[in-house]
């Protein structure tokens, strides 16, 4: 009973380490809290970015579109085509925030597009446009 007690106690003064082979417990669980950390971060990231790509798109789509229907109406109503715009931009989830039809019958809009973001808030994104009559005599040649 001696020995089997003089085991106990060295095993004690020894921190309850065999050896000293254990000193490094739990430094696993602290490396793999980082490492979600890391992942959960660059995910956040990419997730965020294809977010920003998608409403730039979408703001592009919709500046475009309202173009086109501004200088539908160029000559006819200039009026009425900024009015028909804004209606396709907001149809679009966007705003139109300039809109001007020159003596040419160009069209010329701009939209913007509101992105809210988890964490990070709202960002709004701008996209702009210009449309304008196509003479047939360009397409003769």
């Amino acid at each position: 009973m001696g020995r089997e007690h003089r085991e106990h106690r060295e095993h004690r003064e020894q921190g309850g380490r065999r050896n000293g082979a254990d000193t490094e417990r739990g430094s696993a669980t602290i490396w793999m809290i980082g490492l979600m950390t890391l992942i959960f971060a660059v995910a956040a990231a990419i997730t965020f970015t294809g977010m920003a790509r998608v409403a730039r798109h979408r703001a592009q789509s919709a500046a475009d579109l309202s173009a086109l229907a501004a200088a539908r109406l160029a000559f006819a109503d200039p009026n009425r085509g900024c009015a028909e715009a804004t209606s396709l931009a907001v149809g679009n989830g966007a705003k139109v925030t300039r809109c001007s039809i020159d003596g040419d019958g160009i069209a010329d809009i701009q939209v913007a597009l509101r992105l809210l973001l988890p964490v990070a808030g709202g960002v709004t994104v701008m996209a702009g446009a210009r449309a304008g009559p196509v003479h047939i005599s360009d397409f003769a040649n």
